[in-house]
């Protein structure tokens, strides 16, 4: 499989704006009438509004699947129209344009512990802390204030429209993001918390539910490994339920060999974003177990 860099990067598409209204078509119409011949992929439009902890979570699961070069407009934004920033991020993989308001904390994380090839797990060591922080030299950002790449007059509720969808499409015709407007050095760094090993466990919470009402938390393979969990013999604790094992596949409920006492085949696994998911087959987590985002989960060794 090339991994290398495209000559025409795509453009990706990362919102909460959903697809009842027309914003995400209008978005595109903008990057279009710029670049005709611009390939566009929607990443997702189906962010929680104003949910910058979600918007985070997924992009920076997923940039790293995309060529490397492609152009990621990430846009959600309660602050838009505010003095906030809009900024241009270049990376050794990617190129973000977005709000400086934290949606881009799990992106950078991926290059704040040095030079980091695509699709690498983040290190959760001391990092950072809410607020802003310094960029790596490997990270280059750019605030958007030349007037020649957007579009005028500049509305004070559609950025994606006036702001982001115009930067990405003069990017991706191969105008550099350090003539979008003056460097920057820091960012808005919100990174989503890190998993505590509190003796021989591992203590994590729900971070995004899925479509699927799966439970997804922010405890990784890497965490038991550097923790020594043995995920042969985890047990995962979820409020007053436990999950004597790991599962495979979602369909493993049947196997399980101490089921809910109320039969729910519930299920914990590690699942393709690499984290640990609570699921329940054929059926949602979220909704059986009346559960959602900030929820704790612990995984630790099974004793017995």
């Amino acid at each position: 499989m090339t991994t290398g860099r495209v000559e025409s990067p795509p453009i990706v598409l990362t919102t909460d704006f959903g697809l009842y209204d027309a914003f995400v078509g209008v978005m595109k119409g903008v990057i279009l009438r710029i670049n005709p011949a611009a390939v566009i992929v929607d990443l997702t439009h189906d962010i929680g509004p104003q949910n910058l902890r979600q918007g985070s979570f997924v992009l920076g699961s997923n940039f790293s699947y995309f060529p490397v070069g492609a152009v990621h407009v990430a846009v959600v934004d309660p602050g838009v129209g505010t003095n906030r920033r809009a900024v241009a991020v270049e990376t050794p993989d990617a190129t973000f344009v977005a709000p400086d308001n934290g949606l881009l904390s799990e992106v950078i994380n991926r290059y704040l512990a040095g030079p980091s090839p695509a699709g690498r797990r983040r290190q959760d060591s001391a990092l950072g802390v809410a607020g802003r922080i310094a960029l790596p030299d490997s990270v280059k950002a750019y605030s958007l204030e030349e007037p020649r790449f957007r579009l005028e007059p500049l509305s004070n509720t559609f950025h994606g429209r006036d702001l982001f969808a115009p930067a990405a499409a003069h990017i991706s015709l191969g105008v550099s993001p350090a003539e979008m407007g003056p460097r920057v050095f820091d960012l808005v760094y919100s990174p989503l918390p890190s998993p505590a090993v509190q003796g021989e466990a591992i203590v994590g919470e729900i971070v995004y539910v899925d479509r699927y009402g799966n439970l997804i938390s922010n405890i990784t393979r890497d965490h038991a490994a550097g923790s020594g969990v043995s995920l042969d013999r985890a047990e995962v604790q979820f409020g007053d339920r436990r999950i004597d094992c790991l599962s495979r596949t979602f369909n493993d409920a049947v196997n399980i060999p101490s089921p809910q006492p109320d039969g729910l085949p519930l299920v914990a696994l590690f699942g393709s974003s690499g984290n640990l998911e609570i699921a329940v087959q054929n059926g949602s987590a979220a909704q059986s177990l009346a559960a959602g985002a900030g929820a704790p989960v612990t995984i630790s060794s099974n004793l017995l």
